[in-house]
């Protein structure tokens, strides 16, 4: 099975995880349990080990759905990845809260909803500015010394909070939004993570599904993406239309457009894992099956040139500026 250490967590994991964003009905709608259950046993039939959630997901739902799928599964062969970030109240309504007496109790709620003794990857989901770094920093080791987490991170920092953040404590592993459509994330934070030695786990790789290839351009949507520029109008049609015109080189490689971008995502030096969200089987075995593959490096920068509109170095680039 393929497995990558996941930087200075010194964690094995598959570089394809399991994502579970789809389970939080406010953004995406309603889900079929049994379908994501099922895809969850399936994804680890193939090698998948690792999934990822949060608190935030459904207030819960998600991590309760995973907990439930995961009692089938034999613990030490699974990494479960989750985060925390806002307090919720009765109403439904969260309020940022990372101080340390809340990380602590509601650490202890998702290690119930789980259904497990142990974290092996907890986020911090969003800089919370009103906290005082040191006493996050000191709640997160704390979880770490009683066994409770194995190792902590940082989801959706930039790269100055990264900095902070890692002077009060041992964050090892970081979870950045990245796609081939938005790749901003290489002007400074893949780099800064290569450097220190990071483990990155990247969400939304297929740009919430634009980057699968299944999309003509004229589609309307009832979740989140129908407030989402890139699913509206001409731009959602011009990009369809650069994503379609991949068909030729995913066909030499005997792939799915979807598997070929999400092959030349992972191609990355910064990239270890890329979180896939995952609605039932067969989108699980199709994503399952590009780990461990490879694509030429002409045909990496001809996907790149077509999805994010990257122009071809010229000689006078050697400086590796990207014009």
């Amino acid at each position: 099975m393929e497995r990558v250490i996941l930087g200075a967590s010194g964690l094995r994991v598959s570089p394809i995880a399991f994502g579970t964003w789809q389970l939080s009905k406010r953004y995406w709608g309603p889900q079929c349990k049994e379908d994501i259950i099922q895809a969850i046993w399936t994804a680890f039939d193939h090698g998948v080990n690792l999934f990822d959630t949060a608190e935030a997901y459904g207030d819960g739902y998600a991590e309760s759905v995973l907990g439930e799928a995961l009692r089938q599964l034999p613990r030490d062969e699974v990494v479960i990845a989750t985060k925390v970030f806002k307090r919720f109240s009765e109403d439904g309504r969260g309020c940022p809260d990372l101080t340390a007496d809340e990380i602590l109790r509601r650490c202890e709620g998702s290690l119930r909803r789980l259904g497990a003794d142990r974290i092996d990857i907890y986020l911090l989901h969003f800089f919370d500015p009103l906290t005082p770094l040191d006493e996050t920093a000191a709640a997160m080791e704390r979880l770490i010394r009683e066994g409770k987490v194995r190792a902590i991170g940082l989801s959706n920092h930039t790269v100055e909070q990264i900095r902070a953040q890692r002077r009060f404590a041992s964050y090892s592993v970081i979870e950045p939004f990245y796609s081939l459509i938005d790749p901003r994330a290489e002007d400074d934070l893949l780099p800064y993570c290569q450097a220190e030695g990071l483990g990155v786990m990247i969400y939304s790789p297929m740009h919430m599904g634009l980057l699968s290839g299944k999309y003509e351009g004229c589609e309307q949507f009832d979740d989140l993406r129908r407030h989402h520029p890139d699913f509206q109008g001409a731009r959602f049609a011009q990009l369809c239309r650069q994503v379609q015109s991949l068909q030729p080189i995913a066909e030499r490689y005997e792939m799915s457009i979807y598997q070929l971008v999400l092959t030349a995502t992972l191609m990355h030096p910064g990239i270890h894992v890329a979180i896939c969200g995952i609605k039932n089987p067969v989108q699980i075995m199709e994503a399952a099956a590009v780990m461990g593959r490879k694509i030429r490096r002409e045909d990496y920068f001809a996907i790149r040139r077509a999805v994010a509109g990257i122009p071809a170095r010229k000689p006078a680039d050697a400086a590796g500026v990207r014009s």
